[in-house]
């Protein structure tokens, strides 16, 4: 009778993992062309709550990003396209097809030393600063440094 070495079991060098497949399933693509347009109201780890203009009828919808967006960001005030279960209804879910091209950009560098910009607000017209004038004392680099960031914007 002969006996398995442990080392046998746990050989990983002939395991071979399936490669992730990055290519789609087909060719036909989805159109999307019932997709409804909207603008992003509010960001909350992955949900992301879109108002939806029909006319005489404003509504929010929750929706998520569809994954052939990929890691791309959604943030505050893009305008993006929607489809699935558009109606507000609590419980109901919609996905995020397409963002549409930004008109402007707010963003922020999160220390001196990260050369990576994050984009706080996309699609801005105006930047209203607010300053308390006594308590808590107000800080004029702030308020210059919020200046420089829209002027930078084009706001």
């Amino acid at each position: 009778m002969t006996r398995r070495r442990d080392d046998e079991l746990d050989d990983h060098s002939r395991f071979d993992r399936p490669r992730r497949r990055t290519r789609p399933r087909t060719k036909d693509r989805p159109t999307y062309d019932d997709a409804l347009e909207g603008f992003v109201v509010t960001v909350d780890r992955g949900r992301l709550t879109v108002r939806v203009d029909d006319g005489a009828k404003q509504r929010n919808v929750t929706a998520m990003k569809s994954r052939p967006l990929g890691r791309k960001g959604v943030v505050v005030g893009d305008r993006v396209r929607l489809v699935g279960d558009v109606s507000g209804a609590a419980g109901s879910l919609a996905r995020i097809v397409e963002v549409l091209p930004r008109k402007t950009v707010l963003r922020r560098t999160a220390d001196d030393s990260d050369p990576v910009e994050r984009i706080v607000v996309a699609n801005a017209t105006q930047l209203v600063v607010v300053a308390a004038v006594a308590d808590p004392e107000p800080r004029s680099r702030l308020i210059d440094r919020c200046l420089v960031a829209a002027y930078d914007a084009g706001l």
